[in-house]
């Protein structure tokens, strides 16, 4: 606890604040900047430390993840924003990520599932029927994600985390 009081205003000083406010229209934002009070925005952001992680990965996501549907990044982006890896740890985003990502490469279920969105999301995007693939029968040639292609980009994104993410 801080044991520093509050400074009282003096007699002098109010009534220079009246005299200056007498003068001045009252804005929403000025009631905004009153209820908050003194100091509220000295410093501090006004978003939260989980938003800025979740822009963070959107970023990394964007550079350096390459999808020419797009769809496997806002799959994979929804997924981590909504992990509870990111809610635990949303101070190291790139981390986040990269154990988003292992978790997903450690797991054909999960992998399946993250393929599976992606085609969906795809076809939902594109207006088109999407391409599953079936268990001992060969991907659909237009399918744009498959087992193996998800799994070596995500890989190879692994690869650049762990050159860019601070252990």
């Amino acid at each position: 606890m801080s044991e520093e009081q509050p400074k009282k205003k003096s007699e002098a000083d109010e009534e220079l604040e009246r005299e200056i406010r007498k003068g001045r229209k009252f804005t929403l934002s000025e009631a905004i900047g009153r209820l908050a009070g003194p100091g509220a925005m000295k410093g501090v952001s006004p978003i939260t430390g989980k938003q800025q992680g979740e822009s963070a990965i959107e970023g990394y996501l964007r550079r350096n993840l390459p999808d020419a549907g797009g769809s496997l990044r806002g799959v994979l982006f929804t997924r981590v924003k909504e992990s509870d890896l990111l809610l635990m740890n949303y101070e190291q985003p790139l981390v986040v990520l990269a154990a988003f990502v292992q978790r997903v490469l450690d797991s054909e279920f999960r992998l399946q599932e993250l393929v599976r969105e992606a085609d969906v999301e795809w076809g939902r995007i594109f207006d088109e029927r999407p391409h599953f693939e079936s268990e001992g029968a060969a991907p659909h040639a237009d399918d744009p994600y498959t087992l193996e292609s998800v799994r070596r980009t995500l890989a190879a994104l692994l690869e650049k985390l762990a050159k860019d993410a601070p252990v």
